[in-house]
């Protein structure tokens, strides 16, 4: 037997210690929790900025700028539902003033873009200002005594170029005898009376003389294109007699029969008549701006020069 025999056998195992770092906590998650948040927040900035129409930009640059719930008020949000800078109750209000910034190129192409936006907000509201226009001119004719009896005479209706109001001839009683340019009394009652309602509103009117196809056999010189341009200026002096202000007219053309109201009767009393249209002012700039091309003309055979603010085309070939 050997002499360990009576002995226990004692195996020591030595195992290596391992060092005890500091606790990290999870303050890393929460810096890259905001990050995470911070980056979602930046893009979906970036796509609202992409999608969003030019009064929703300009809303949103306005709101970061004044969150205030009065605009204009205040340089940082006012206390919300979480204290103090946290989140405003106060909506974003659309259409804001100011749009967001951008790099050179993309502010050409904005301006080339806003430009028809203007221009469309513009022409939207001078319809809405001329059909208010009609509105009281309608109310005005109803209430008129003087126009009560022609009142199936006066034809109201919005054009491209403005608010047109039409003196028609009726069957039985026309403006002007057969072939001559002079008023009958109670078409000067109608545009004396016109004269005080175009007189209040600012826009400058234009004014067109129409006749229907019936011939003009007087003589060769004289035609339908004559008489309708002296039936016109006829009205233009009928209304300056009723109180209108000269300046206010922009033009004045005779139309013969180019331009019927009845396009399948040409010879229907309807188509005499006597058309004045308050003008928009895109129609009033590209009337000027034919005044001064015709002007930088050296001549103009169908054109001739009636005043200093008023040009009357006869026919073609007409001396």
């Amino acid at each position: 037997m050997s002499e360990y025999d009576g002995d226990s056998l004692v195996v020591v195992v030595r195992r290596a210690r391992r060092r005890k770092h500091g606790h990290h906590g999870g303050a890393w998650k929460v810096a890259y929790a905001d990050f995470v948040t911070a980056m979602m927040a930046f893009f979906l900035v970036m796509w609202l900025i992409g999608v969003g129409t030019k009064q929703q930009r300009a809303a949103i640059a306005e709101y970061f700028k004044n969150p205030s719930m009065v605009a204009g008020n205040a340089t940082m949000a006012p206390p919300g539902k979480v204290g103090p800078g946290g989140a405003s109750d106060s909506a974003i209000k659309l259409g804001g003033a100011m749009d967001m910034p951008h790099g050179p190129g993309k502010d050409r192409r904005a301006s080339r873009t806003a430009a028809p936006d203007v221009e469309k907000l513009a022409q939207e509201q001078e319809k809405a200002r001329l059909e208010n226009l009609m509105q009281q001119l309608h109310a005005a004719i109803e209430k008129s005594q003087a126009l009560e009896p022609f009142k199936d005479q006066l034809l109201l209706d919005i054009t491209p170029e403005g608010l047109r109001i039409q003196i028609v001839d009726k069957q039985n009683r026309p403006m002007f005898d057969t072939g001559s340019a002079t008023l009958k009394p109670y078409t000067v009652a109608i545009l004396r009376e016109l004269a005080s309602f175009i007189g209040q509103a600012p826009n400058k009117i234009s004014l067109s003389g129409h006749t229907d196809d019936a011939p003009y056999s007087s003589n060769h010189n004289y035609s339908n294109w004559e008489l309708s341009a002296d039936r016109a200026n006829a009205a233009r002096r009928a209304l300056l007699d009723g109180g209108l202000n000269e300046e206010k007219i922009a033009r004045v053309v005779g139309l013969a029969a180019s331009v019927p109201f009845d396009k399948v009767n040409p010879s229907d009393p309807i188509n005499r008549r006597i058309s004045i249209i308050l003008m928009t002012k895109q129609a009033q700039d590209a009337a000027l701006s034919q005044e001064q091309a015709d002007s930088a003309q050296a001549a103009t055979p169908a054109i001739t020069n009636v005043s200093a603010s008023v040009v009357t085309p006869v026919a073609p070939g007409a001396p």
